[in-house]
């Protein structure tokens, strides 16, 4: 009696209890999400658990994917397909998660370029392991991929893809006549730097070099303009932009969502306000990497 008794206790506590969540419930998880898949990216433990930095990571994703979905919900009605390329993929962590949510559904393909060599290879090994036959890795930097790529392509991203190479995707996306671009910034050094090459020439002109005189205005200014000069140029070449936050800032300090989806006239405006700002904040250097050359003559 006293066997059976204690036996039976400990089924009733070791039962799951009414209403409890499940382990996709508890992680924030979207419906149909994969667990094995998420295991194989290394964002979740073999148990099924997660650290915060995981967390953190998960939680940036899944909230882009809540941009990306109506995206490509416009490519595939129009189109009946959708080819993404995804720039400076690393681990490809959005590229899988967007295929294993959506691509498994329609027709399309993911294309993953990154230039770490053994990132594309563990990437190939996993959409092998998992049946994505839709997707696609090359080992190659964004420029050279210029030539690799279809001519066409309907959606550009870059998430966290370190300094210029969110440029390389911007110039990719343009030459490429991408519908959409969808951008999350990382670090950005360039206009920094060029800003404090020109900075004692800039003091006794301009009052405004006071935002970015100091080391570190200099660093935070720099990120900030790069950013609004990314905008203006997507506006010049006909694009509607929007920046937005993609997750809260206790998530991630690299927290600035740039979609800008093609379909409004070229803005002459936005060009000659981009030129104006290369020129007034002394970057006339980086009108090559800022272009804006459908609308050169009507600038000049």
């Amino acid at each position: 009696m006293k066997k059976h008794e204690i036996s039976g206790k400990k089924s009733a506590q070791s039962a799951p209890k009414k209403g409890a969540l499940s382990t996709a419930e508890q992680l924030g998880l979207r419906e149909g999400q994969s667990l094995e898949l998420l295991k194989a990216l290394h964002i979740l433990t073999r148990d099924g658990a997660i650290n915060q930095d995981s967390r953190r990571k998960l939680k940036q994703v899944n909230h882009l994917l809540q941009f990306i979905e109506p995206l490509l919900a416009k490519v595939q009605s129009s189109k009946g397909s959708v080819t993404l390329v995804d720039h400076g993929a690393g681990k490809s962590y959005l590229g899988f998660m967007l295929y294993d949510l959506f691509f498994k559904s329609i027709t399309g393909k993911v294309i993953g370029v990154e230039v770490r060599d053994e990132l594309v290879a563990r990437s190939r090994e996993l959409a092998a392991q998992f049946g994505f036959k839709g997707m696609e890795f090359l080992n190659l930097s964004v420029d050279a991929s210029n030539t690799v790529l279809p001519k066409e392509i309907d959606i550009v991203t870059a998430l966290h893809a370190c300094d210029t190479a969110t440029d390389d995707a911007i110039a990719f996306a343009l030459s490429h006549n991408a519908q959409h671009v969808v951008l999350v910034p990382c670090c950005q050094a360039e206009v920094a730097g060029a800003l404090k090459a020109g900075k004692a020439s800039a003091l006794q002109n301009n009052p405004l070099v006071e935002l970015w005189r100091r080391p570190l205005h200099t660093r935070e200014f720099g990120s900030q303009l790069t950013n609004v000069l990314r905008c203006l140029q997507l506006e010049a070449h006909g694009y509607e932009v929007t920046v937005t936050e993609l997750v809260g800032w206790e998530h991630s300090m690299k927290n600035e969502l740039i979609v800008a989806s093609k379909g409004a006239a070229h803005a002459k405006s936005s060009a000659k306000r981009l030129n104006a700002m290369l020129d007034q904040l002394g970057l006339n250097a980086m009108r090559p990497r800022f272009f804006t050359p459908l609308l050169e003559k009507e600038v000049a």
